[in-house]
């Protein structure tokens, strides 16, 4: 496996939708019913049943469909030194309403620990996928952290000083990830596509949008910043996804010219789902041979199966902006980024991913597979 195989033809986000088994258990646990020992044996054999589907699927990239986590970037985040999770008095507000009433806020400097219990879940995740696939891990961006409110201004009067803790907070957590075996990591990032919607007045605030966004590159770029070569890493941009409802619109044009240009990841995924997304122009400002680009073409929010001729063209048309052999394809978001999941079946779900597994093979694969073959019958 090189970069250059990450993120693949056909691949997606990582959230799955959490089955019954499981929210049971969790419930029983959470009821003093069964023991977190008990939790997570329920956990560990519905996460083998999942990577099987995966593969089954036709995907070369599974992940444990976060079946370990309450929500995307919580679990991760309050295990993190100088950060805590707790009640807040309103949830996220969506376009439908607000979410789940639990978020998190920094109590002190901030600092990787060493005992995070998603590197010994990885380790366990990866023994079951057992290089039958390449195994993903997905963790919330570090620009996550710089949500308004999270910080506490007076371990850190101010954002440069915070920001070097977060940069050095998450460079040892992806050493930690590495040191256990992940050669794919996915950053997930909300506050980023958020930086490029107009319903959210950053210029607002005490900083400008536009010092913001450069702050954002600067982050992960320093956090990327002598990462081990055989790490692949990519950054998924998010406009909300909670029980099938979005938390805000807009294109990538305003943070174009500098994210997508600058950030040195191997991929973006960018959702693409619908009108929302704005154009495919934003895409022209991607580096040629640079960063590919995973299409979110695929909605995970509801469970119709989109046309195939359709998502055909729509590939097409992004081809215009950046090269074809740069482009891939998935969901635009995962199928559960919370525990509620999404609205639609298990079964709907694996067939949009069986349905993106057939799309890429025949977008991309035969396509390769026949310039191949002339290619040898030319030499022969």
């Amino acid at each position: 496996m090189s970069n250059k195989t990450i993120p693949f033809r056909a691949d997606h986000v990582g959230s799955l939708l959490r089955p019954e088994t499981l929210l049971q258990a969790r419930a029983d646990f959470q009821d003093g019913k069964i023991t977190a020992e008990a939790l997570y044996e329920i956990e560990t054999n519905e996460i083998k049943r999942i990577v099987d589907k995966q593969i089954e699927a036709g995907l070369d990239v599974v992940t444990d469909g976060e079946f370990r986590r309450r929500f995307w970037h919580t679990d991760f985040l309050e295990q993190l030194n100088g950060v805590e999770g707790f009640i807040p008095n309103k949830g996220y507000p969506f376009s439908r309403g607000e979410t789940e009433r639990y978020t998190i806020r920094n109590k002190g400097k901030i600092s990787f620990n060493p005992d995070h219990t998603q590197i010994k879940d990885f380790v366990l995740f990866n023994e079951i996928v057992g290089g039958r696939a390449v195994a993903k891990q997905t963790i919330p961006s570090p620009n996550q952290l710089f949500n308004i409110g999270i910080r506490d201004q007076e371990t850190y009067p101010t954002i440069e000083e915070f920001a070097k803790d977060v940069i050095q907070t998450y460079k040892d957590a992806i050493q930690a990830f590495y040191n256990a075996g992940v050669r794919y990591l996915q950053l997930d990032d909300v506050y980023i596509a958020g930086l490029s919607s107009p319903d959210i007045p950053f210029n607002d605030g005490e900083y400008s949008r536009e010092t913001l966004i450069e702050l954002a590159l600067h982050v992960i770029n320093e956090v990327l910043e002598g990462k081990p070569e055989d790490l692949a890493v990519t950054t998924h941009l998010c406009r909300g996804n909670y029980r099938s409802d979005h938390a805000f619109a807009g294109s990538y044009d305003i943070i174009a010219p500098t994210l997508l240009a600058k950030e040195k990841v191997d991929g973006f995924f960018l959702e693409y789902d619908d009108e929302r997304s704005g154009t495919f122009q934003p895409l022209s400002h991607i580096p040629k041979e640079g960063p590919k680009v995973v299409l979110g073409l695929v909605t995970s929010k509801t469970g119709e199966l989109e046309d195939k001729k359709a998502i055909k063209a729509r590939i097409k048309e992004a081809s215009q902006y950046i090269p074809h052999d740069q482009l891939c394809l998935s969901p635009q978001c995962g199928f559960a980024s919370t525990h509620h999941g999404n609205e639609l079946t298990e079964e709907q779900q694996w067939e949009k991913l069986k349905f993106i597994a057939q799309i890429a093979k025949e977008v991309w694969e035969d396509k390769e597979e026949n310039l191949t073959a002339a290619a040898n019958a030319d030499r022969a």
